[in-house]
């Protein structure tokens, strides 16, 4: 149960945990901007290799432990209690730090790599608490809110550990000790509200952890396609990674030789990137009205498309300077407005995109098996940035230019979206009912409380229009199985969105007595298996805006089997298009939208 309330960020059951992740990827931020900038400036080299080799070569360490231990990681954090692997990671931290600084100091780059690879060490351990801890910690309808949270203050801590590093190892003569005594700093800070996590009982204490790394890897990536919506969800947060890992790549040489502007505009545009989705999280909170809601990734996506596209064609338009271009001048243009607002959108969008997703992970995934969920899709999420480096130095080979790329990556982003909503309908439903219930009308919701977090239940509501089930499935958090006449079904597409919505078909006794008793029998098959079953027991839609006369439907049902019954109402969709008020529905195109729906 709620113990405050606090807003959550200053909750004592979520601030802990949000500030023990913000302290850690902004360390992670400045140690990595920081070793990034002493390579390029002072040409350090391992085995030959280029300054720009070695820039790569550091990625490559810092996500290499993610593919080695991930695996492990994920079997401990399901294992062992979090809140005391919360505190062993950061403690490990400061030691990793003070090694880091022996290493700035003596500049000695083989063991700021080391330090580096530990530092990956330490997030690939960390990653899977940090979401897996959420529904553990807040309640089921704070998730959206606490997700929301996390992704703002992991992009905020790159952009401010990224300009903090290199700000701190640029300081002629003390910048090593700077960069040494901030990453201390950070990892003491870390552990101490490391320390005030909750403590909390282990979610399997009875697994038994598999060392090798090989075996372990591959059964949770077996384990997260057990659950189809989960596992196609990782996917589409691994797809966003693969997108924000080559838009972020694509930022520099865009502002240096596209745009022919100074590293001020890099950290600008970055610091739009990481502002807009961190406000496109916390948007998508305030429009998911404390529950999950699926219909936002839809429109994320589109959004995301949608301003990758125009970021092309209003490049396109833009007039490179002879001298080099400041924030100032980029902003003096129209081109350089919309650019900036193209980013920012962009930005806004992936927030509407991503924290859904992560959502549906920590509510569909088993308590036991949540963690190393979140492992595996680590693993995944690091292969495809792998793969979107490659991906990106192909498309370098191909002479292609920037804004070139971001026309590439608009259209596979849409291919991914159509083939996400093609094979998980529900994205596509729960986006229509979102739609409806935030754009076409305004719904207010009272008492939604009283339909049951789990466990069968029967919902009966009076009918009134047409769109009555989509409104009712926009107000229900749990998907819900609709009863309906069996002739909708043969609607084009409107059948398929009918079926893929595990709607029940029925008919009236006099017309096709097998259709009625299949629907019954589904009717009970839904219930039994702990579902939520809605029906519209007048048995037809309103004519005059009264409720007519029950059917004995409802009784049917309870007598074979008794669950709950969540009585509803309608009230504002009569005369609007979908009803019948003057007449047949759909006959006036502009009755009544944007009409308040309670």
């Amino acid at each position: 149960m709620k113990t405050t309330e606090k807003p959550l960020l200053f909750d004592r059951r979520f601030w802990p945990i949000f500030w023990t992740q913000f302290l850690g990827a902004f360390n992670d931020n400045v140690f990595k901007n920081a070793l990034v900038i002493l390579i390029t400036f002072k040409a350090y080299s391992i085995a030959g290799l280029s300054p720009e080799q070695m820039v790569a070569l550091s990625g490559g360490v810092f996500i290499l432990p993610f593919f080695l231990f991930s695996a492990i990681a994920g079997q401990i954090a399901d294992k062992l209690p979090k809140s005391s692997i919360v505190v062993g990671v950061k403690l490990s931290e400061i030691a990793f730090m003070i090694l880091g600084t022996v290493g700035f100091l003596t500049e000695h780059l083989s063991l700021l790599m080391a330090t580096l690879f530990l530092m990956g060490l330490h997030s690939t351990f960390f990653g899977p608490i940090k979401y897996s801890i959420l529904p553990e910690v807040i309640e089921n309808d704070e998730l959206v809110a606490g997700n929301a949270y996390v992704e703002l203050g992991t992009f905020l801590a790159i952009l401010l550990g990224t300009i903090l590093g290199g700000t701190l190892i640029s300081v002629q003569g003390a910048g090593a000790w700077l960069v040494g005594g901030t990453t201390i700093l950070l990892a003491c800070a870390g552990t101490w509200t490391g320390l005030k996590v909750l403590k909390l009982e282990p979610s399997r204490p009875d697994l038994k952890i598999q060392w090798d790394g090989v075996r372990p890897t591959i059964q949770i990536l077996k384990l997260v396609t057990e659950i189809r919506s989960v596992f196609l969800s990782v996917l589409g947060i691994s797809w966003f990674w693969f997108l924000g890992a080559a838009f972020l790549s694509l930022l520099p040489p865009y502002c240096k030789d596209f745009l022919h502007s100074s590293e001020s505009l890099v950290t600008f545009f970055l610091a739009l990137f990481s502002i807009g989705v961190g406000l496109g999280s916390l948007l998508c909170e305030k429009f998911s009205f404390r529950k999950l809601e699926l219909g936002l990734v839809p429109v994320g996506s589109i959004g995301i498309s949608l301003f990758l596209i125009d970021l092309y064609f209003a490049s396109q338009g833009f007039e490179r300077p002879e001298s080099l271009l400041t924030v100032g001048g980029f902003l003096s243009t129209w081109t350089g407005w919309r650019i900036t607002i193209d980013l920012i959108l962009f930005s806004m969008f992936s927030g509407f995109f991503i924290v859904p997703l992560y959502t549906l992970i920590q509510q569909r995934a088993e308590p036991g098996t949540r963690s190393r969920i979140i492992a595996a899709n680590n693993i995944i999420n690091a292969f495809f940035m792998v793969i979107s480096s490659v991906g990106l130095a192909g498309l370098y080979a191909l002479k292609l230019s920037i804004p070139q790329i971001f026309m590439i990556l608009s259209l596979l982003n849409v291919a991914v979206a159509i083939y996400i909503y093609t094979v998980i309908p529900e994205f596509l439903f729960r986006f229509i009912c979102w739609c409806l219930a935030n754009l076409l009308y305004r719904l207010k919701m009272k008492g939604v409380d009283y339909i049951p977090d789990e466990g069968p239940a029967v919902l009966v509501c009076n009918h009134v229009s047409f769109i009555d089930w989509l409104i009712i499935a926009s107000a229900t958090q749990r998907p819900v199985r609709f009863v309906m006449h069996h002739s909708f079904m043969k609607i084009p597409f409107a059948g398929w969105i009918f079926r893929d919505a595990k709607v029940i078909p029925i008919a009236g006794s006099k017309e096709d007595p097998e259709i009625l008793n299949e629907a019954f029998d589904r009717i009970a098959h839904e219930l039994r298996a702990g579902e939520l079953v809605c029906i519209f027991p007048e048995g037809a839609i309103t004519h005059d805006g009264e409720v007519a006369k029950f059917r004995p439907g409802i009784e049917r049902i309870l007598k074979e089997t008794p669950v709950p019954v969540v009585p509803m109402a309608l009230d504002g969709l009569w005369g609007s298009f979908f009803s019948r008020k003057g007449g047949n529905a759909l006959r006036k195109p502009f009755r009544r939208f944007w009409s308040r729906v309670s």
